[in-house]
């Protein structure tokens, strides 16, 4: 019997994401790799050449400072040029880049820092004292000149810290290291149902899967660029964009974040051909009329043709999840998809939908769960870092991967989408646990008990709302009780998993076996003001 683990590693032998950054860098040298288009100051190129040779003075930087194969180094950071580069750095030396959501508090990089054993930090001005200040146990921390771009101002300037440029080495006295694939190269983290967030492992094996597999599925070509908005910590910017265009040879560009004024300059300047795209992007540019331009494809959830022909340009349906690594669904480009559509497997994935409660396959035209099968470390991620718990709610004995995600199978066997477990919820692309929620909310005093729940919103599509039955010790005012809980989230909570109202109920409705009826309490809460 062969060894699963070296078989695996066989199919990328002699690769990993240095060897994709040196091919590039010596069949195509002097190509654009990376636009940097910050909110102020002047924009910066850097080709591939000249990235890789960046890449390796950082690593040379790193190693300087003790960083070696297998050490995990915090990137705490908006979307910023020095961010990139230093996660490539990692992946140089055979080190983990942890990249954190910079909207978390002080609790949460915490446990992101001392959960995943940081041995140090790379973060900006802005977000220097809350990592100092949290997570304790690093070894050094290093800050960026600017905030992505925008001068700090004194008391950000006043962090004490070693620069950003002092990681700079020499990349060209650094030794050589053998490709291992199936090493970690980065985690990021991501909320389902648990209470706290999960680390997920992403190895050099799967950025390659992702960068062979992504220009496929999004028809993406040597000379197109894809323009990066959304945050390099999730998933999307990191691999969707980033290792599809490593595996085209192609052009990224880069930007802080979203900028609705910006949108229609910066792909106009720069011939841009590629976009994700997510709702809050619709409404905040519904405004602005269509210019002429060259995108081609806009990435989006659903098959939508009144959003082709409003943005005239080819969407392409692509589903996945931080445990998916890259599309694990797409439409071929080639053929017409039925409208909400959200496509068919990637080739690689085996899907399976499940009734949860029996674990039979659902029939055609019945909601179940989605299941994915694939390799781990490969098509699925490695592992939830640290978390046997979390590993062995989420896989099946045999190899299958629980979505939380519901979808239906319809004609010619095109998957619609659904629903998403209850507990996750998605606030304007940040995925949020109602469960993380609930436990924190249930710090506070005077609850009896408490139902998290996503209510509709305008632009974030949904927003979390708490429902509370008041028990021993509550305040007499629901008034008091109400901002007590707010502010008691606002202190350990990421701005977008605070509850934006508390609703007091003497009952919640119910359904079988006295589970809280959360689809009920959903319907209410559509009902009722936000403050």
């Amino acid at each position: 019997m062969l060894d699963q683990g070296r078989v695996d590693a066989f199919q990328f032998s002699g690769q990993d994401i240095p060897w994709l950054l040196g091919h590039w860098a010596k069949n195509k040298p002097d190509h654009p790799f990376l636009i940097w288009e910050p909110r102020e100051g002047g924009q910066r190129r850097w080709t591939y050449a000249e990235f890789h040779a960046e890449v390796a003075d950082v690593a040379a930087g790193l190693a300087a400072r003790g960083v070696a194969k297998g050490d995990k180094v915090l990137i705490h950071s908006d979307n910023c040029p020095e961010m990139v580069v230093a996660w490539y750095a990692c992946a140089r030396l055979g080190a983990v880049g942890v990249t954190t959501n910079t909207r978390s508090v002080g609790s949460e990089i915490e446990y992101f820092a001392s959960h995943t054993r940081c041995v140090g930090a790379i973060t900006q001005p802005q977000y220097a004292k809350i990592v100092a200040d949290n997570a304790k146990g690093l070894g050094w921390i290093v800050v960026t000149e600017d905030n992505s771009g925008e001068k700090p101002d004194a008391d950000q300037s006043a962090h004490g810290f070693d620069a950003f440029d002092s990681l700079r080495g020499d990349g060209a006295s650094l030794p050589e290291r053998p490709a291992d694939p199936m090493a970690p190269a980065g985690i990021m983290f991501t909320s389902g149902t648990t209470s706290r967030p999960k680390a997920v492992v992403h190895t050099h094996a799967n950025a390659l899967w992702a960068s062979r597999m992504g220009p496929i599925n999004i028809d993406m070509a040597p000379d197109d660029t894809y323009l990066v908005y959304l945050p390099f910590f999730h998933v999307n910017a990191q691999s969707w964009s980033f290792w599809t265009t490593l595996g085209a040879g192609g052009t990224i560009v880069l930007q802080p974040k979203f900028s609705a004024s910006r949108f229609w300059e910066v792909i106009l300047e720069h011939d841009v051909t590629h976009i994700s795209l997510i709702p809050f992007v619709f409404k905040a540019i519904a405004a602005q009329p269509i210019p002429d331009h060259k995108l081609k494809v806009g990435i989006f959830g659903l098959i939508m043709p009144d959003l082709e022909n409003w943005l005239k340009l080819r969407i392409l349906a692509s589903w996945g999840m931080t445990e998916t690594v890259i599309h694990a669904t797409r439409n071929d480009y080639m053929q017409t998809y039925p409208n909400g559509s959200m496509g068919k497997p990637t080739p690689g994935y085996e899907f399976a939908i499940v009734n949860v409660d029996t674990g039979e396959f659902c029939e055609d035209g019945e909601i179940g769960e989605l299941w994915i099968r694939g390799t781990r470390g490969v098509q699925l991620f490695l592992e939830y870092f640290d978390n046997d718990e979390a590993m062995e709610k989420s896989f099946t004995e045999d190899g299958w991967f629980k979505t939380g995600d519901m979808v239906v199978m319809g004609e010619e066997g095109n998957f619609f989408y659904k629903d998403r477990d209850k507990d996750a919820l998605k606030v304007g692309g940040e995925n949020v646990s109602a469960r993380e929620v609930e436990d924190c909310c249930r710090e506070v005093g005077g609850i009896g008990d408490i139902a998290v729940v996503g209510r509709t919103h305008d632009m974030l599509d949904m927003v979390p709302v708490a429902f509370v039955i008041r028990g021993l010790g509550a305040p007499e005012s629901e008034e008091e009780h109400a901002q007590a809980i707010i502010d008691h989230c606002k202190a350990n909570l990421a701005d977008f998993k605070v509850p934006r109202a508390v609703y007091f109920r003497d009952e919640f409705p119910t359904a079988t076996l006295e589970k809280v009826a959360k689809n009920k309490l959903r319907e209410m809460a559509d009902e009722l003001p936000l403050p």
